[in-house]
């Protein structure tokens, strides 16, 4: 499946940044919640990347917000009729060779216990569990993880 950097305003992109959004809204509270809106996902330093099926439908999204030697993963979403396919692999590792490539060294995330198959997903793919960072709080709805990229 097509993975490409992209800007985040487009309707299809919108649409599925809805869903997850959706999605979010029945797992936890708004004071739980973490994520970046369209406007910030414009910024410089964010990279963005789509994965879009046969059509050209979107299907799967994720970002990577760069700081100083370290990036933070975010809105990580693929579409349910799309998982299990490894979409969301790929969109893992096209967002890590990015990130890796601009001189990130270490990507970090927050999750919750209420989505064990992104947790599971994650430490499939080298995250381990880590403590709060940046300006999280430690809160009983988050799971903090990290990785390491080869450089």
């Amino acid at each position: 499946m097509p993975i490409q950097f992209e800007r985040p305003n487009q309707p299809d992109v919108i649409a599925l940044i809805a869903e997850l959004d959706a999605y979010q809204d029945t797992l936890y509270p708004p004071e739980a919640r973490y994520a970046l809106d369209l406007s910030s996902l414009e910024q410089d330093g964010v990279l963005f990347a789509v994965a879009r099926d046969a059509d050209g439908a979107a299907v799967g999204c994720g970002a990577v917000v760069l700081g100083a030697g370290s990036g933070e993963l975010k809105r990580m979403f693929v579409r349910p009729a799309h998982r299990s396919q490894g979409v969301a692999a790929q969109l893992l590792a096209a967002l890590e060779a990015e990130a890796a490539a601009r001189g990130c060294r270490r990507v970090q995330l927050e999750t919750g216990p209420r989505q064990p198959e992104a947790i599971a997903f994650y430490g499939k793919h080298g995250y381990r569990v880590r403590g709060a960072f940046g300006s999280y709080p430690e809160h009983p709805l988050s799971v903090f993880m990290e990785k390491q990229l080869a450089g």
